[in-house]
Order: C-alpha cells, then sequence, then structure tokens
C-alpha cells in the first residue's frame, strides 16, 4: 500500500490557496483532531422474545483482551491492550482501551449470558427469564 499525497507539499496561489487550505483541512481531519474524537466501539443491540443480542465492533483485539462481567442488572465490558509502537500517518480506529456498560431489565437470566468474538465483532447473548418471554394467546371476541 501506498501513501498518496494530494497536493505533493505544493500551495495553488489566489482563491484556489483559501479554498484548498478551508476544504483540504476537511479532508485532512484537521477540524477534529484525535482528542476530540471519542475512541468508543459501535455497539448494536437487539432483542428477540427469547434473548438480548449485543453486537460491539473492535477490530484487531483478541478476545484474551476482553473482560464481560455481570454484576447485579449492570453488563461491563472492557478491554486493554499494550500500544504498539508505531507511528501512524492516519489512525482512525484504536481500542487499546475501553470501559462500556450497559444496565439490564429485570427480565434477563442473568446465568444465561453467553460471549463469544469472531472476525473484530463480538457478541454476547443474554438471555430472558421465561416469564419474561412474550407468551402468544388467542384472545375469544364477545
Amino acid at each position: 500500500m501506498s501513501l498518496v499525497k494530494f497536493n505533493n507539499g505544493a500551495k495553488n496561489s489566489g482563491l484556489m490557496n483559501d479554498f484548498n487550505d478551508v476544504f483540504g483541512s476537511i479532508f485532512t481531519d484537521a477540524l477534529l483532531p484525535n482528542h476530540l474524537i471519542t475512541k468508543m466501539p459501535a455497539v448494536n443491540i437487539s432483542e428477540t422474545n427469547d434473548q438480548y443480542h449485543i453486537e460491539m465492533a473492535v477490530p484487531g483485539l483478541k478476545k484474551e483482551d476482553f473482560k464481560v462481567n455481570l454484576e447485579g442488572d449492570v453488563l461491563t465490558i472492557s478491554a486493554e491492550v499494550k500500544k504498539e509502537d508505531k507511528q501512524y500517518k492516519k489512525q482512525e480506529f484504536s481500542y487499546t482501551s475501553f470501559l462500556r456498560s450497559f444496565t439490564l431489565p429485570d427480565s434477563v437470566d442473568a446465568a444465561s449470558v453467553n460471549a463469544s468474538y469472531k472476525d473484530g465483532v463480538l457478541v454476547i447473548d443474554v438471555a430472558k427469564k421465561e416469564e419474561a418471554k412474550n407468551a402468544v394467546r388467542q384472545i375469544e371476541i364477545k
């Protein structure tokens, strides 16, 4: 892979110079420096009749890097990885450490929490208690 500089360090003159300065900063993230961007993994949460399904996008980590804890009704997902000594030209994801907590409803079965990690996605399934599952029944119309 090669890095390509769009302007090769040369400045245009006149109005184009100002135009390139404004729009160039947008495309090079000068308006959003790394210290202002939250480095928190994205999460998708879905619900079925039987369980809650949590997916967290965390590329580049190993399953040993994660800690998943359930204390009371709070599910906590954390990871901490030793930072590599690399000099990045551009870095858009870096999950060297994070902590996310989710308050679970009373309807979950705390004994039935399963986690797996594959292809950069941490998946956590939290089963619902039997009484919390929606029972379908036919209602007679009178």
